[in-house]
C-alpha cells in the first residue's frame, strides 16, 4: 500500500481501535504485580499510542502530501531537476544603493535574517549578493521584509548603465523568506545558473505570501482589509524600481512561488498581465477559497460571490478572455493532489496565453521536491524576460 492510500491509512486507524479495545479489555488481567504484568502494561501502553500517532501523522501527511512515498520517507528520492514541457506555443561596477534616506520605499535593515540564508560566497561581481530590506507600501499601508538577490553583472562595470529584468519569488504560508533563501536556494540556484550561462542577469527579490500576519491574505485585495493584490502588482514595483536598476517596462518583470505562493504567482499575472506577463508557480492550486487562516477573503453578498468567481483561474480561463501571458507550472503524478487540476488548468489554456509544465513521476509537496523544479522554473522564465531592457539616461 503506497504511504498516501486512504487504505493504509483506515488499516492502521482499525488497528489503533482494536489496539485501543484490547488494551481496555486487557487491563485488569495485567494489574497484578511483578516484572511480567509491568512489562504487559508498559507495552500495550507503547504500542497503543504508536498506532495512534501513526494514525494521525497519516492523516495529516494525507492531507497535505509531504511524503508520497515509502522511499521519500526514508531518504531515497530522485534528485534530478524537472524538465520543461512546452503546452501552448506562441507561434513565431557601479551600484545604486538603497534609498534608506527619508522618505525612501526601501529600508536597509543590515543582515538581518541573512545568517539563516544559503547565499551565494565570494565577492560581489563574481556570485552577487543578497539584501535585507523592508519594502515601504504606500497604498497598502504596510512595511514589508524582503529578500533582494543582485546579480554578479549588478556591480560589473559593462552594466552599470543597464536596468535588470527582476523576478518575485513568493514563499508558501505560512512560511517566510528565509524559506526560498534556505530550503529552496533561490539566489544559490540563480548564482549557479548566471554563472552557467542558463539564465539571464537578474534582480531576485524574496518576499512572503501575505501582508497581514498571521491571517493567509492570499494576494488578494479583501474589501474593507488588507489590500495584497494592491501590494505585489502596484507598490512592490514602485518601491523597487525606486531604489534599484531594474525594468521599468512589463516585460522585463515575472513571478513566481511554491505552494501557496505558487497560486498568488498565477493569479498575479492572469489577473493583471500588464504588471507581471510571466508566472511560474511550483504546485499551486487554481482558485482561492476561504478557510480559517484566510477569513472571508472575497465580501459577502453578489458581489462577493463575483469576487470569488473570478479568483478561479479555470473558471477565468472558461468565461473571460484569456490574458497574454505565459506560464508554467508544475506537479507529480504520484504524490501533489493537484495533478488533476493541473491538467484541468493546461486543457483550458488558450490564445494570446501561452503555458509549459514539469510533470515529475513522483514528488510531494515539500522543498525536496520544488529544489528538483526551481532551476528549470528560473532558466524557463529567464528566457521570456527582456534584457538588457532600458538605459539610465
Amino acid at each position: 500500500m503506497g504511504l498516501t492510500s486512504r487504505s493504509l491509512l483506515y488499516t492502521v486507524i482499525f488497528v489503533a481501535v482494536v489496539c485501543v479495545g484490547l488494551t481496555l479489555w486487557l487491563w485488569p488481567r495485567l494489574s497484578g504485580r511483578g516484572v511480567l504484568p509491568l512489562l504487559g502494561r508498559l507495552g500495550a501502553i507503547v504500542v497503543t499510542q504508536l498506532t495512534i500517532m501513526s494514525s494521525v501523522l497519516l492523516a495529516v501527511n494525507s492531507e497535505n502530501s509531504f511524503y508520497g512515498s515509502w522511499g521519500e520517507l526514508i531518504g531515497k528520492y530522485d534528485r534530478s531537476p524537472g524538465e520543461v514541457t512546452q503546452v501552448t506555443d506562441n507561434g513565431g561596477g557601479s551600484t545604486t544603493p538603497v534609498d534608506a534616506g527619508k522618505g525612501g520605499l526601501v529600508r536597509n535593515t543590515g543582515t538581518e535574517g541573512l545568517d539563516k540564508t544559503d547565499i551565494p560566497q565570494g565577492p560581489k561581481d563574481k556570485v552577487g549578493t543578497v539584501e535585507s530590506v523592508r519594502l515601504i507600501a504606500r497604498r497598502a499601508g504596510v512595511m514589508e521584509p524582503a529578500f533582494v538577490y543582485l546579480p554578479p553583472q549588478y556591480f560589473q562595470e559593462q552594466y552599470k548603465r543597464q536596468r535588470f529584468p527582476v523576478i518575485i519569488a513568493i514563499s508558501g504560508y505560512p512560511g517566510g523568506i528565509t524559506n526560498l533563501s534556505h530550503f529552496l536556494k533561490v539566489p544559490k540556484t540563480a548564482s549557479d545558473l548566471i554563472g552557467e550561462r542558463k539564465m539571464q542577469p537578474t534582480v531576485i527579490v524574496m518576499v512572503r505570501p501575505t501582508i497581514a500576519p498571521p491571517r493567509d491574505t492570499e494576494c488578494v485585495d479583501v474589501p474593507g482589509g488588507p489590500q495584497s493584490e494592491t501590494y505585489f502588482t502596484k507598490d512592490l514595483p514602485e518601491a523597487l524600481k525606486s531604489a534599484y536598476r531594474v525594468g521599468h517596462e512589463a516585460s522585463a518583470w515575472g513571478v513566481m512561488g511554491y505552494s501557496s505562493g505558487g497560486t498568488c504567482a498565477l493569479e498575479l499575472a492572469m489577473r493583471q498581465p500588464g504588471t507581471f506577463p510571466v508566472a511560474g508557480a511550483l504546485s499551486a492550486d487554481y482558485k482561492i477559497k476561504n478557510d480559517l487562516t484566510t477569513g472571508n477573503l472575497f465580501g459577502d453578498g453578489e458581489e462577493g460571490e463575483k469576487n470569488k468567481r473570478e479568483h478561479d483561474l479555470i473558471w477565468r480561463l472558461e468565461h473571460l478572455p484569456a490574458p497574454r501571458v505565459s506560464v508554467l507550472v508544475t506537479s507529480s503524478k504520484e504524490g501533489e493532489k493537484n495533478f488533476k487540476e493541473t491538467e484541468k488548468f493546461l486543457k483550458a489554456v488558450k490564445e494570446p496565453m501561452t503555458a509549459a509544465k514539469i510533470i515529475l513521476p513522483s514528488g510531494s509537496h515539500n522543498f525536496t521536491t520544488w529544489r528538483r523544479e526551481v532551476g528549470p522554473t528560473l532558466e524557463w522564465m529567464s528566457k521570456q524576460l527582456t534584457f538588457p531592457q532600458d538605459v539610465n539616461n
